[in-house]
């Protein structure tokens, strides 16, 4: 039995230990430990006491789970909440916002970007991997084990599927253009994923006729169509509109995100549009500005990325957008195009260098 100080100071430490805050580390029950005779020593009761991921006062995930891997191994000490995701798919989402103060002359607006590089696998990709699969296994569509999932992708959604799909147990067969980078290949193969390529000139086109010829001639293959999956723009919608919302106080008065499969702007821009009519939303496409968010900002960012930061300065530099506050969605990371057009210079001069004497 516990007093009212001994309470006092188990909520005190607990929020310390977790970075909780006070509310957050009352509404945790102090766990009597587990001994023989105690009805959590049965088997069936330890596993009631897995918790379930709660979200702190910051807006970021709190985990409070075991480990289900040894779940049926006695603790040696009291269950308390860990801030420890249970699985990669809980780390997708919750991504930062960071002002943009360097590239910016001459702009009249303030910018913050929302930094999708930050995601498990460095993509905005990532949200929409995991929607369109757990999508499909609510609806029964799909199961680990059984199902084979087929898609054309021109690199970052197959890369987001890739990882989901090595996390929750299923094979993956992606379609994918020659003329996608060397990384994007070597990342696809590291998670496990088929990679069959088609050829360059047939663009994206080529991969989805290829991708329809393999799940025909495949038993018990899905393809999930990430361009007219309703999941895609749904996931945006549910969550990175809302992100944006609250990291911003509401505050912001334009989006500016590229277009892709169009389910970022898409949902995002429905979300924020319900909350503020007046909202803009703009879409455009740079390799410039994407090396020079590296060498001014310390953002390392791929070529659409690049291409959106130089769309939000434009619209920042308009005189009727004075003191407003641009949100840029950054998709992925710059890494992923080493052995593209936007690091060639870079890449040719690491070549030519030699050793010191």
């Amino acid at each position: 039995m516990m007093t009212m100080s001994m309470q006092a100071q188990f909520q005190s430490n607990t929020s310390v230990r977790l970075g909780l805050g006070a509310a957050e580390a009352a509404s945790i029950p102090r766990r009597s430990p587990i001994v023989k005779g105690h009805p959590t020593h049965k088997p069936e009761a330890r596993k009631q006491l897995r918790l379930k991921a709660v979200v702190g006062e910051n807006g970021r995930k709190r985990f409070t789970t075991l480990c289900k891997a040894v779940s049926s191994v006695e603790p040696q000490t009291d269950v308390q909440p860990l801030n420890i995701a249970e699985d990669v798919t809980q780390l997708i989402g919750k991504t930062p916002m960071v002002y943009l103060n360097n590239v910016v002359k001459g702009c009249v607006a303030n910018i913050a970007a929302k930094l999708e590089i930050m995601e498990p696998c460095c993509s905005v990709k990532d949200r929409i991997g995991y929607s369109m699969i757990t999508d499909a296994e609510a609806k029964g569509a799909i199961s680990p084990g059984k199902s084979i999932l087929v898609e054309p992708t021109s690199g970052n959604t197959g890369i987001g599927l890739a990882f989901i799909a090595a996390a929750k147990g299923y094979k993956l067969i992606l379609t994918m253009p020659a003329s996608m980078s060397l990384e994007r290949r070597v990342l696809l193969r590291a998670f496990g994923a088929e990679l069959v390529l088609t050829e360059a000139a047939k663009g994206m086109k080529g991969a989805v006729q290829k991708a329809e010829e393999i799940l025909n001639k495949t038993p018990n293959a899905y393809m999930l169509q990430q361009f007219d999956n309703p999941a895609n723009p749904k996931v945006h919608y549910e969550t990175t509109g809302p992100e944006i919302w609250e990291d911003t106080k509401g505050k912001v008065d334009i989006l500016v995100a590229g277009i892709g499969t169009g389910g970022t702007v898409t949902g995002v821009g429905r979300y924020l549009k319900g909350k503020n009519p007046n909202i803009k939303i703009s879409s455009d496409e740079a390799v410039e500005m994407a090396k020079q968010l590296a060498l001014q900002e310390g953002l390392m960012v791929g070529i659409s990325s690049g291409a959106a930061a130089a769309a939000a300065i434009e619209v920042a530099k308009r005189s009727g957008n004075s003191g407003k506050l641009i949100a840029v969605i950054f998709p992925s990371f710059g890494e992923r195009y080493l052995s593209t057009v936007l690091f060639q210079s870079i890449r040719e001069e690491c070549e030519k260098m030699q050793p010191e004497a």
